[in-house]
């Protein structure tokens, strides 16, 4: 990889950044970035990562193999149309916008590219990610194996079909908040039953902490893990029954169902403004 091109300059971008540096897999002075017009946060992320910046698109683009589309998905339709010229065959587009499907990018950009759209989550600003990836006929192995050791500086990686991303952006996408609201929940409990708030997060974050480091190196299923922490007439079995009486789970499954249907009803409908906007630029 000679030069990385980012197209916007938010917190994924800055993920990306902050961890391809780390990994050394990049020096910074071959991560280039550019954005609408927030000079301040170019300043910021230069002086932060040894990152280059511009707003010249000839500067910017000369000798890049590697164009990563950090724009808000609602800006990509502008962004698209203003870069596409300098889009050329033999660079890799990367797509982080979340909805927008590959044949939506190849439209707004009126040429066939090479393409691979990436579905990472909040948990990149730590090096945490869960990120699926996605690639068109255009990208070589090579292009893959590179798009795949970028993200995994920001966390693991796997990659899927494209008809699967709407289900990864349901599930492990927007997964972080509905840990968040278990941890609300417990939080607010543990204040009800009379523990410190200070205290119950420490134990909270370490319970979370511990079980997934259980689920990472157990053979076991989930559902066993759970049943052998069940003891018979147990308090785990009395929350539990509270649970199950809730519909909890059924809850958690028709809320993945719900995300994962409104990232295809978001997806749809930037599609439809992205391949109108190779006819308006």
């Amino acid at each position: 990889m000679k030069k990385l091109v980012f197209v916007g300059a938010g917190s994924m971008a800055e993920a990306m950044i902050s961890g391809i540096g780390a990994s050394g897999l990049l020096p910074g002075e071959h991560m280039w970035l550019t954005n609408k017009q927030d000079t301040h946060r170019l300043q910021t992320l230069e002086q932060k990562y040894g990152v280059r910046t511009t707003y010249n698109y000839d500067e910017l683009f000369s000798d890049a193999d590697t164009v990563v589309l950090a724009m808000k998905p609602k800006d990509a339709a502008m962004a698209i149309g203003e870069i596409k010229s300098y889009l050329t065959d033999g660079m890799l587009v990367i797509s982080v916008l979340a909805g927008v499907s590959i044949a939506a990018i190849e439209a707004a950009a009126g040429a066939s590219l090479a393409v691979a759209r990436v579905m990472p989550n909040t948990s990149a600003a730590i090096g945490k990610s869960a990120t699926a990836l996605a690639v068109n006929e255009n990208v070589t192995g090579e292009q893959k194996w590179r798009v795949k050791e970028l993200f995994n500086t920001i966390g693991l990686t796997a990659i899927v079909e494209e008809s699967q991303l709407d289900a990864v952006t349901g599930l492990s996408g927007s997964g972080p908040a509905y840990i968040y609201y278990l941890v609300e929940a417990m939080e607010k409990s543990a204040v009800e039953i009379g523990l410190e708030k200070h205290t119950a997060k420490q134990l909270i974050i370490q319970t979370l902490l511990g079980a997934a480091e259980m689920l990472t190196k157990s053979d076991k299923e989930p559902s066993q893990l759970r049943f052998e922490v069940t003891s018979p007439g147990g308090t785990t079995e009395a929350g539990i029954s509270i649970l199950e009486k809730h519909g909890v789970q059924s809850a958690f499954i028709s809320c993945i169902k719900e995300a994962t249907a409104q990232s295809r009803k978001l997806g749809s409908l930037l599609g439809s403004e992205l391949a109108s906007a190779n006819r308006r630029f």
